[in-house]
Order: C-alpha cells, then sequence, then structure tokens
C-alpha cells in the first residue's frame, strides 16, 4: 500500500513544544514572573478558529526545541479561559485578538502578533535577540 502522507509530507508527528498550560490567574502570574529570567510566549488559541488550529500547528511543525532552549512556551484556551485572557489584556495592556502570541519580556509584552504572522521565525527573532 502506498503511504500518501509520507509522500506529500504529512506524516503526523507529536508537538515538540512543550506547552505549559494558562487555566488560572496564577499560571499567568507565573509566565510573568518566569519572563524575568528568560522569554516566555503566550500563544493564545481559539479551539474553534480554523486559522487559529493552523497557526498552532505551523508553529508546531517547525519548532526546534533544541535551538529555542531560552525560551518558555505557555498555551491558553480561549474558548475555555476567556477570562484568562481579558485579565491577560487588562494586566499586559495588549488588546486581544485570536489566534495570538504574546512575547514577555522582564514582566512586559515587548511584541505580539496575530493571525497569519504567527511563525516559529517571529518567536525566535523576538526571544534569541537581546
Amino acid at each position: 500500500m502506498i503511504n500518501v502522507r509520507k509522500i506529500f509530507g504529512t506524516t503526523k508527528t507529536a508537538p515538540s513544544i512543550e506547552w505549559k498550560n494558562i487555566t488560572s490567574e496564577d499560571n499567568l502570574a507565573e509566565a510573568i514572573i518566569a519572563s524575568s529570567e528568560k522569554p516566555v510566549f503566550i500563544f493564545k488559541h481559539s479551539t474553534r478558529c480554523s486559522i487559529s488550529s493552523m497557526a498552532k500547528s505551523r508553529l508546531e511543525q517547525s519548532w526546534n526545541s533544541e535551538e529555542m532552549t531560552n525560551v518558555s512556551p505557555y498555551y491558553l484556551d480561549l474558548i475555555a479561559y476567556r477570562n484568562i485572557s481579558n485579565l491577560i489584556e487588562d494586566t499586559l495592556g495588549v488588546m486581544h485578538a485570536s489566534p495570538q502570541i504574546l512575547i514577555l519580556k522582564d514582566g512586559k509584552c515587548s511584541v505580539d502578533t496575530s493571525h497569519m504572522n504567527i511563525s516559529y521565525d517571529f518567536v525566535k527573532e523576538h526571544t534569541l535577540s537581546s
């Protein structure tokens, strides 16, 4: 039998990003505090949105764990924890979007992006640079 997934490069592998889930105000506070040690990125994901799913999939498929040891990745399910998303907007002063990535350094959001601008290269550029 021909393996179509292998031919077209669609073989699924486990995500290489070791996400830390944000499910509470304490988790958000932990992420903000952790950004004083090394950059943090928060991926805000809508589980009901195909664009969000595509952005998450692209990010996970291109992730290089060996290269990105200096960044802590956090994941927020916007549908289940909309109150935390609202708290992020209030606390960090970043207007809500979905999907969205926020890069935190020293307790503040240094840059954010959304939708099709979400990429491994974006995270790499804004976390590996000083």
